[in-house]
């Protein structure tokens, strides 16, 4: 079975490839909610599921000079596809494991800030996620990591820098964090705040607060709101790590704690202290590059944009009090999928075997409320 990897097909895909086609066969609504970019959607799901040679005329429209790719969820009906588009004489290889490989797929590029230190933006495209590598004279910190890893190993290596501390800015909703187990990994702090380090072995940190990573100091800035613990992280006044806070055009959803369980308020409180929490990073310096811990697209890093830019696009940020609350209270996006799980796993409360992570984290991230 003719088969490409999800790194290899990413590679192709950045390297602007224009023979490249990728297909996607499942059902419409599925492809609408998530999707590899720029790609085509022909529903033949069922018909490959029930009798492929059904599917042959439906697939008969690809172009014949591109080599096509399918995709599925999990890389089995694609590669159904792929048989009938061989038979059809195309190009035509399967993308292993579907969406879940595509979930695994992670890039990493230098992001430009103004200090005397590397900061090194890693984006999940499949799910949204992006998280940040500090380096600075031989030392090393990771903030909000997925549990791959080796992906993180891997620039830790290529910068010859030593891991000192691990960082999430709250407990996610949508990932696994792998936080806890990198910092193990190397027998360093894993740094969380203690209202979301509910039930997991972590070094707390408080508002105020400033950690020291090789020569520069990353102050912790107590911003909840989309969950009690939230916080970001300004280093030097010049990055803010924003984490699901505040986005380039959006701000964090304040319903998931509350409806996961975890938390004993009410979204209309959550907006309401979110409010106040933005109003304190808006105090930060205007020049400031903001990061936060996820991109609604798939993105491709540097993700990033200057505080003054972000009140410039970010709608949230120029309501009043009133309107905020109301319009986050009434306006309730789809949720992550497997939300619950996912958040209790990242609090402490839930323990999800490894075999099971890929799948459990499949969709998109949906953390923004808008």
């Amino acid at each position: 079975m003719s088969e490409i990897s999800p790194e290899e097909l990413d590679s192709r895909l950045r390297a602007g490839e224009e023979d490249v086609l990728v297909l996607d066969i499942r059902h419409e609504g599925e492809y609408n909610e998530w999707h590899i970019p720029d790609s085509v959607n022909i529903d033949v799901y069922d018909e490959l599921t029930d009798n492929h040679e059904a599917a042959k005329e439906e697939l008969t429209g690809l172009p014949v000079d591109r080599d096509v790719v399918t995709v599925c969820t999990a890389g089995v009906v694609s590669q159904t596809a792929t048989e009938v588009l061989r038979e059809l004489d195309y190009d035509a290889a399967t993308l292993s494991d579907g969406m879940n490989g595509w979930s695994r797929v992670h890039r990493h590029a230098p992001v430009p800030v103004n200090f005397d230190g590397t900061l090194v933006q890693v984006a999940r495209p499949g799910k949204g996620c992006l998280s940040h590598i500090l380096v600075s004279n031989g030392e090393a910190a990771v903030f909000d990591p997925s549990h791959y890893l080796e992906e993180y190993e891997a620039i830790l290596t290529k910068y010859d820098t030593e891991l000192v501390g691990v960082f999430d800015s709250h407990a996610h909703a949508d990932h696994v964090s792998g936080g806890a187990a990198l910092a193990e990994r190397h027998d360093v702090p894993y740094y969380l705040h203690p209202k979301d380090a509910l039930a997991i072995d972590a070094t707390p940190i408080e508002d105020g607060q400033t950690v020291h990573v090789g020569g520069l100091d990353v102050e912790v800035v107590h911003t909840p709101g989309h969950s009690e613990g939230s916080v970001s992280f300004d280093i030097e006044g010049k990055a803010l790590l924003t984490g699901d806070t505040l986005f380039h055009e959006s701000v964090g959803r304040v319903e998931l704690g509350v409806e996961a369980g975890i938390e004993d308020t009410n979204v209309e409180e959550n907006a309401a202290t979110l409010y106040e929490s933005l109003q304190r990073l808006l105090d930060r310096p205007k020049d400031a590059v903001v990061l936060p811990a996820h991109d609604p697209g798939s993105p491709d890093p540097p993700v990033s944009a200057t505080l003054d830019e972000v009140i410039e696009r970010n709608d949230d940020l120029g309501r009043d009090r009133e309107a905020f609350i109301a319009a986050l209270a009434s306006d309730i996006p789809d949720h992550p999928p497997n939300f619950e799980r996912v958040k209790r796993t990242n609090v402490g409360q839930e323990s999800v075997p490894d075999e099971e992570l890929a799948e459990l984290e499949l969709g998109p991230n949906n953390c923004a409320a808008e």
